[in-house]
């Protein structure tokens, strides 16, 4: 099985006009635990620079708008509403047209195909109200294979320049595609985007997968599976859809692997009897070092984004609870101290929040919290919400939810950290234990 990457793009940032200040100007939405009003945008349809340009030039302005619309940031002004008309790039823009229908931010492109087959998309966003031009234009060039990740490029790029944060558009998810009744379900590997397009799947059914993780550059995903008989760690090259099993010692179980900040090394769980701890191996080698020691189960450990440090689950308080501790071993503390267990802690890509899974009064809760676990959050509710995971920015997460009852079925959903913006992320069949890769 061979699976097909979306093309590689040159990125070329081209200046249309006089650098303006992209990052000082009034133009902002300020991101912050209350309600937020979606700031109004204009996105007149791409230019078409050429009549083969046409359907380019409304796929990539599609994808735009949605991936703005989508992060509940933002609300798109219908085109009915425009008194102005977008014919070329480089015309002036009319600023009082576009105050007239309230478009805080307008976003212009055009897109052409040049000589050696290429499709080219360049933009530029205005703060409508100043009237100046938000940073400066810029231009991406793919095969037309690419369309989707040109539109999440330039998407990226005006989210970026309108709240201050980096982009989470053009990245991808790994996740256990489910499928079958709940008692007998099929499980493999699948990739996707971010928004669920571009689906490719990475294993077939005859074994069960679980807990895939992401390298740090997306080339490659660790994950168990049960193909020996037992759970064993693989490790998988994403470009030739090759795996192999990881070393471990003889008579033992090993799950629950994530990736070194550096790549070159993972952590990972393993039981011997009736005890599991944590272990490190440098995947070059196979040379594996136990992390801790304690007479309790020991799992779903995490790096910290510099690599220093580890978050974990244990039960060693006699409930399972959340503890950090160097990730060369050493001093375990607690950090969770609310009612109920505490489990799954990922470490946030910005090194500031902790999420969780939390179990308490007969519901299941995806929850954030500082490094010291103070301000604990919890963001959802339901019958069985679980194995969050963290956007490139740190600023949305994605988890599986499971519904109740024998016909019960299992999704994905994404949520902000601030709790707004619940929704599913659509897959063609059930979904489980994502996790969000890199920015491609």
């Amino acid at each position: 099985m061979k699976l097909i990457l979306s093309c590689l793009m040159a990125l070329t940032l081209v200046i249309f006009g006089a650098p303006s200040q992209a990052q000082d100007g009034p133009l902002r939405i300020e991101i912050t635990e209350g309600l937020i009003e979606p700031l109004p945008f204009a996105a007149p349809t791409f230019v078409a620079e050429g009549a083969q340009a046409q359907q380019y030039a409304q796929e990539i302005t599609q994808v735009v708008r949605n991936d703005l619309t989508g992060t509940g940031l933002f609300r798109l002004i219908s085109q009915d509403a425009f008194i102005s008309q977008i014919t070329s790039f480089e015309s002036p823009v009319q600023f009082a047209d576009w105050r007239a229908i309230n478009a805080q931010a307008l976003i212009t492109g055009a897109v052409s195909t040049d000589g050696a087959g290429r499709v080219v998309v360049k933009f530029r966003v205005y703060d409508v109200f100043a009237g100046t031009e938000l940073g400066q234009g810029m231009q991406f060039a793919g095969t037309a294979d690419g369309l989707r990740r040109m539109g999440h490029k330039v998407a990226d790029q005006v989210y970026s320049r309108i709240t201050g944060e980096g982009g989470y558009f053009d990245s991808r998810v790994v996740f256990v595609s489910e499928s079958g009744p709940k008692d007998n379900r099929a499980k493999r590997l699948a990739i996707m985007d971010y928004d669920g397009a571009n689906l490719q799947y990475l294993t077939d059914s005859s074994s069960i997968v679980l807990a895939p993780r992401f390298s740090p550059n997306g080339d490659r995903v660790l994950y168990t599976s049960y193909q020996s008989g037992e759970p064993r760690v693989h490790v998988l090259d994403v470009g030739s859809v090759q795996s192999r099993i990881l070393p471990s010692q003889s008579g033992t179980m090993s799950f629950s692997p994530r990736f070194a900040p550096n790549g070159q090394r993972l952590l990972y769980s393993a039981t011997n009897g009736a005890n599991t701890d944590i272990y490190s191996m440098e995947i070059a080698t196979g040379q594996a070092a136990q992390i801790t020691t304690a007479p309790s189960i020991e799992t779903a450990p995490s790096f910290s984004p510099d690599g220093s440090q580890i978050v974990f689950e244990s039960d060693r308080s006699g409930t399972q609870q959340l503890y950090i501790m160097p990730a060369g071993g050493g001093e375990a503390r607690r950090i969770s101290f609310g009612e109920g267990r505490y489990g799954t802690p990922v470490w946030s890509p910005r090194g500031d929040l902790i999420a969780f899974t939390k179990q308490n009064a007969g519901r299941f809760h995806i929850g954030v919290m500082r490094t010291d676990g103070s301000e604990e959050r919890l963001l959802t509710a339901s019958f069985l919400d679980e194995s969050p995971t963290w956007a490139p920015n740190g600023r949305v997460l994605m988890f599986s939810r499971e519904t109740q009852g024998e016909t019960g079925s299992s999704a994905l959903y994404s949520v902000d950290i601030s709790g707004r913006n619940l929704k599913r992320v659509t897959t063609p069949s059930g979904g489980s234990d994502p996790n969000w890769g890199p920015l491609q």
